[in-house]
């Protein structure tokens, strides 16, 4: 409890804010937006632990307070307010003005309508990061393999030379050719998707192993290298953010109802839940229940792509990423009773 006691503070001084500013439905809102959120982010929490094992004390704590404040203001309001600018070619303090208005996101010219537009761009991005993170995950070799057939086949495409860019990469111009209207505009994005990750991701390995060379200790990532991990933990948190604030909009328009339920709340306890993991080595003790994250990664990839040209909701995403998460927990249970 002591680990989620300022998330239900928070939380408590949100809601609070959400009824004093929009009433009882507002506050009812706000709840809907925090548990979409939080239950849609279980793989992310997942994902982030493992990474937060290998920063330093300082940089994880870098990570779980100014992580929070870029995830809070960062992604849940200024980006959509770049979004809708860019869209409708306006400044960002035009663009909080027609947020704040509260349009129907059914009608030409609102803040919702403009970003609703906007999705199919988001969700190339936000689709082949994520497909390249849940790849890159299976194709290098793992000491423990959770639904074996698929993962050895994973396994052995990962021994191609960039197998990961080369798949991904394919996908990518199927869905630009195929499924988008605009195919220039989501394959451009997609482009730029897969490279945010390829830099982010290079460049952290690059500063692990330069820290690896200079030290025959457990590598602890410090400097540039933790400096490379929250970059990397920021990007990710981005991309599964992207369905989550799109979503969002077909629940309300009104930007500070979407703030306090998925950033504030839902931030704030995907963080929490990422320090429990953390602290405890739950995924040192449930060895599988990191693949069933990345599984479930995978099928929010594909889930984001298809999401281009047909409406999913964010019940399915968040039903079959949990059905991922809860067999793997129950996997890895089983396991440790039989070892």
């Amino acid at each position: 409890m002591k680990i989620f006691r300022g998330s239900f503070i928070v939380s408590l001084i949100a809601l609070i804010i959400a009824f004093v500013y929009a009433g009882w439905n507002g506050l009812f809102i706000t709840l809907i937006l925090a548990v979409l959120e939080i239950s849609l982010s279980m793989d992310n929490a997942i994902v982030n632990a493992r990474i937060l094992e290998r920063m330093s004390f300082a940089w994880q704590k870098a990570f779980l307070t100014l992580g929070v404040l870029i995830a809070v203001l960062g992604m849940r309001l200024i980006f959509p307010l770049l979004i809708v600018g860019v869209s409708a070619q306006i400044d960002p303090i035009s663009a909080l003005k027609l947020a704040l208005e509260k349009g129907n996101p059914n009608t030409v010219g609102t803040y919702g309508y403009i970003l609703h537009h906007a999705h199919p761009q988001i969700a190339a991005f936000g689709g082949m990061f994520l497909l390249m993170l849940a790849l890159g995950f299976f194709f290098d070799e793992r000491a423990h393999t959770w639904l074996k057939i698929p993962e050895k086949i994973l396994q052995k495409i990962g021994n191609f030379p960039a197998a990961n860019a080369i798949i991904s990469i394919i996908l990518l111009l199927i869905t630009s050719e195929f499924i988008a209207k605009d195919a220039h505009a989501v394959l451009f994005a997609g482009i730029l998707g897969i490279l945010t990750f390829m830099l982010v991701d290079g460049f952290g390995e690059t500063m692990s192993h330069s820290k690896a060379a200079n030290t025959t200790s457990s590598v602890v990532a410090t400097g540039k290298a933790g400096l490379a991990l929250f970059l990397y933990l920021e990007v990710i948190d981005a991309s599964f953010s992207f369905d989550g604030v799109i979503g969002a909009f077909a629940i309300t328009a009104d930007p500070i109802i979407i703030l306090l339920g998925l950033g504030v709340i839902g931030a704030m306890f995907v963080r929490s839940l990422t320090l429990y993991l953390v602290q405890k080595g739950t995924l040192n003790d449930l060895v599988y229940l990191e693949h069933g994250a990345h599984w479930a990664i995978l099928t929010l990839a594909f889930l984001i792509l298809a999401s281009i040209k047909w409406e999913i909701g964010e019940v399915v995403t968040g039903l079959l990423g949990a059905v991922f998460i809860i067999l793997s927990f129950i996997s890895s249970v089983i396991y440790n009773r039989n070892h």
